[in-house]
């Protein structure tokens, strides 16, 4: 979803069976590799409250435009359309938590690794979805998460446009320049860990401010890339408390959940928020898995274009955009 990349909207549009088939069980799998402190010291892993912070770009952060990768194969029918939450047999009581590295051109976002090492210290899965230009200037980081077996790592553009708008070029252009940087992260982690650390059998992707229309759900499936939104809106941008991130979550959350928040430095509590939610959760019988491993376990629950909470409620901005060309400045919790 990621908010924090030059869109105004209001505080809530900033909140921000088993597989049906064998064939869709098989492909769900991650690659698993190494643990990554295996390949990186305890104190290389572990963050620091700086790196939470956006900043002004340094020669430091330069870096050589990828390339487009090839498109994968279009996605199977089971897969097809937004996916925003899985449904799951009677009785399982899993969700993914989902976290957008969200960055544009200007300025370098940040990497709240409270949430990481929250994450890894309780044994919690997770999927993260950067965009290309945060992976290209986080490259350390980028490689470490991509190494961590109890993490998948998707897809959210290169460069954080909005998409509703744009046409099939430029929707395969953001997609398939940030597979690049997703395969150059993983050629680093596999370089640091002496093993290869392989692509993932899935390509998820997830649109920008969680904008797309029809068109542009059909150009992403037919690359080869899973669209993946929520039904869990979070609400940690925006100065959001503990307290109401942890309302929001809990009153929304089910079985097959998929939750939206942020780990580019934007979600305010959401590492606070993480350490209530996490034991709550668990004490009312949820687990917690990667997308690929809840798309395993039931079946897709599509619909045929983005929202953030109904359908519609990104017209405001999308309209705007379609006329001025590009996003208005956001305020402080953008």
């Amino acid at each position: 979803m990621c908010t924090s990349c030059g869109i105004e909207l209001s505080r809530r549009a900033l909140l921000g069976g088993f597989a049906a088939t064998a064939g869709l069980a098989a492909l769900a799998g991650v690659a698993r590799a190494a643990a990554p402190g295996a390949c990186w010291s305890p104190a290389e892993l572990a963050g620091t409250a700086a790196e939470k912070v956006e900043r002004r770009a340094t020669a430091a952060d330069a870096f050589a435009m990828p390339g487009p990768a090839a498109a994968a194969a279009p996605v199977p029918a089971a897969l097809a359309g937004v996916i925003r939450r899985v449904n799951l047999p009677a009785g399982h009581k899993t969700i993914a938590l989902t976290f957008d590295l969200c960055q544009t051109v200007s300025p370098i976002a940040g990497y709240d690794a409270a949430i990481v090492d929250y994450l890894r210290a309780n044994l919690v899965p997770a999927t993260f979805f950067p965009s290309g230009r945060w992976l290209e200037t986080h490259r350390e980081r980028a490689a470490e998460l991509v190494a961590d077996p109890l993490f998948a790592v998707g897809n959210h553009s290169f460069d954080h446009p909005d998409l509703h708008n744009a046409g099939s070029a430029k929707v395969a252009s953001e997609i398939l320049l940030t597979e690049t940087s997703l395969a150059r992260a993983r050629s680093a982690a596999s370089a640091q860990c002496g093993r290869e650390i392989a692509a993932p059998a899935l390509r998820l992707f997830r649109f920008p401010y969680g904008s797309c229309a029809a068109s542009g759900v059909g150009d992403a499936n037919g690359i080869g890339s899973v669209i993946i939104q929520w039904d869990v809106v979070s609400g940690d941008p925006d100065g959001t408390s503990v307290a109401e991130i942890t309302r929001n979550v809990l009153r929304e959350v089910r079985p097959g959940s998929i939750s939206v928040m942020h780990a580019n430095g934007r979600g305010t509590h959401t590492a606070e928020a993480l350490a209530v939610l996490v034991p709550r959760l668990r004490a009312m019988g949820y687990s917690f898995a990667t997308v690929p491993d809840l798309l395993a376990a039931g079946s897709a629950e599509p619909a045929i274009a983005c929202y953030i909470e109904k359908p519609g409620d990104t017209a405001r901005y999308d309209d705007k955009i379609a006329r001025h060309g590009k996003p208005a400045t956001a305020g402080k919790a953008a």
